[in-house]
């Protein structure tokens, strides 16, 4: 069974923005443990691009609540169904949780969240040396557990788009994919 649905322009435009930032920021976190000589140069852009990506995803599910997504294919198993909105929550909470989590691991270390300019975001926790520890390995393994899932994400679309043909992928996609019927 084929779906024609499609993901309303807002969730396509914010998925595919959001995918791109947190595709980067993941990235500059890997460089930001590997680099001493770049280091403060990529916490710079770290800091304001994580504060984007959970805006971003604040916006995303306000659009999702207000246009809900298209219904999956019928005939798909149900523990795939499950799966799907198990790994979608599972996204989301780690698009909401790691900036937070960032955001009080730098207030408990006493580190100013500066955005630009004169504008600094207020300290969320109190400094706690121990409490930073904490959040700063919470901070790795939640990107890690968010690399992880962006993988199953991209193999499950690479299966509705390759596989299944069934539109699922096209739903997301920014123009219709042909696809075959099964």
């Amino acid at each position: 069974m084929s779906t024609t649905a499609r993901f309303n322009r807002p969730a396509r435009l914010l998925h595919w923005t959001m995918a791109v930032m947190i595709l980067a920021m993941l990235l500059i976190g890997v460089a930001m443990v590997t680099s001493v000589a770049h280091y403060h140069a990529l916490v710079a852009l770290h800091r304001p691009l994580g504060l984007g990506i959970l805006v971003l995803a604040l916006l995303r599910l306000a659009n999702r609540w207000r246009h809900p997504p298209p219904e999956l294919p019928s005939d798909l198993p149900a523990w795939q169904r499950r799966a799907a909105h198990a790994s979608h929550l599972l996204l989301y909470g780690l698009m909401l949780g790691l900036p937070l989590v960032g955001w009080a691991m730098l207030s408990a270390a006493g580190y100013p969240i500066g955005l630009g300019g004169a504008v600094v975001l207020p300290p969320i926790l109190p400094r706690d040396p121990s409490l930073y520890a904490w959040l700063r390995s919470l901070h790795t393994l939640l990107a890690y557990a968010l690399f992880g899932v962006i993988l199953v994400h991209l193999g499950a679309a690479l299966m509705h788009g390759l596989i299944r043909r069934d539109g699922v992928f096209s739903s997301m996609a920014s123009r219709p994919i042909p696809y075959r019927s099964r």
